[in-house]
């Protein structure tokens, strides 16, 4: 059992040294920090291009469909039972609106 401990000590060993001996230190040459931030300053307008000009649009057109699905919907349950019910279709509207003005000041608040 000795024999076995020692062996696997003498192998572990000799890993730990030829790891030692032939991985080379590697250093950053120059400033990460300078190019992490302009790599995200790039990064942050092709983003903001992207979101602008297709997540708003389809968030957009999402909202309008549901709106007006909510306000057919909302129409012949009137003509059915009489009843008509303002606050699905109002939030749906403020979402819309919300969704088409964002895009205005969205950036501001998120600052890019």
């Amino acid at each position: 059992m000795e024999k076995k401990i020692e062996k696997t000590l003498i192998i572990f060993s000799c890993v730990l040294i030829f790891l030692a001996l032939f991985s080379p230190t590697v250093f950053a040459a120059g400033e990460v920090s300078g190019a992490i931030e302009q790599t995200w300053q790039t990064a942050a307008t092709q983003i903001k291009d992207v979101v602008n000009n297709v997540v708003f649009p389809v968030v957009d057109c999402v909202l309008a469909v549901l709106l007006f699905v909510k306000l057919a919907m909302s129409y012949f349950e009137y003509k059915k039972h009489g009843e008509f019910e303002f606050t699905p279709a109002a939030i749906l509207f403020f979402g819309l609106v919300f969704a088409l003005t964002a895009p205005l000041y969205i950036w501001d608040i998120i600052g890019i």
